[in-house]
């Protein structure tokens, strides 16, 4: 398997709907997307540790060696300048794994035993980012036990333009990214599972033309729209 694609997980779209049959609903069309044949989104590892990035505030302390404890911030590239170590690269590290690399430069020459503890000093809080038709886009604290429709709630109900059938979930797991496609109105009636939102996680709402177009014919009050051609629309939708 090629990790570097991106995977489509077709969960929770498969909801036949009664007129649907000329809708365009293609997915997975680019060269560098695969669909894959899952049923849902595999779950990221729920023993995700702090790691550490670039422009990160750490407090070192050295025990016994003040000069060399402190506080220190992480370059654009996520590399620390370090008393007599000079230039560590810690990006991507753990705090532990950071103290023992630490210990390791100073073990020998500068120090018999270093034992040297590094703490982030402000450790950022888990969230999930929500865009596209919803009524207050943007990121949310990713607490507890979330669900997609939970998600939706937080970010204030889906946008008058919403469409149903293409809510996105992506995720990374393992360092290859995947996209859940929804139906969030099957989801709403019990006709699929809500799906479990993680932290990291990206929500992305469609956006129904149709329905914005039957907005501006009503609108302007067009002669010709008829019932018919509003039943199209929410079926469409």
């Amino acid at each position: 398997m090629n990790f570097s694609r991106m995977h489509v997980a077709l969960a929770g779209v498969l909801l036949a709907l009664p007129g649907c049959a000329s809708v365009d609903r293609t997915i997975g069309a680019a060269s560098d997307i695969e669909v894959a044949e899952l049923t849902s989104l595999p779950a990221p590892d729920s023993n995700r540790a702090y790691r550490i990035g670039p422009q990160d505030v750490v407090e070192i302390s050295v025990v016994g060696a003040e000069a060399l404890s402190g506080t220190f911030l992480t370059d654009a590239a996520g590399n620390l300048q370090y008393p007599l170590l000079g230039t560590l690269p810690v990006a991507g590290l753990s705090p532990s794994e950071a103290s023992r690399l630490i210990e390791d430069g100073l073990r020998g020459d500068y120090l018999r035993n270093p034992q040297v503890r590094l703490l982030p000093k402000d450790i950022p809080a888990n969230s999930f980012s929500i865009g596209g038709e919803i009524e207050r886009p943007g990121a949310y604290p990713a607490s507890g036990t979330l669900s997609l429709l939970r998600a939706v709630n937080i970010a204030g109900g889906l946008g008058d333009y919403a469409r149903h059938d293409d809510v996105l979930i992506m995720r990374t797991v393992g360092g290859q990214n995947y996209i859940g496609v929804y139906n969030i109105g099957a989801i709403q009636r019990g006709n699929y599972p809500d799906p479990v939102i993680y932290p990291d996680d990206i929500v992305m709402v469609g956006d129904s033309p149709e329905r914005r177009r039957l907005d501006r014919l009503i609108e302007i009050g067009a002669p010709f729209l008829s019932t018919a051609a509003i039943i199209l629309s929410q079926v469409n939708r």
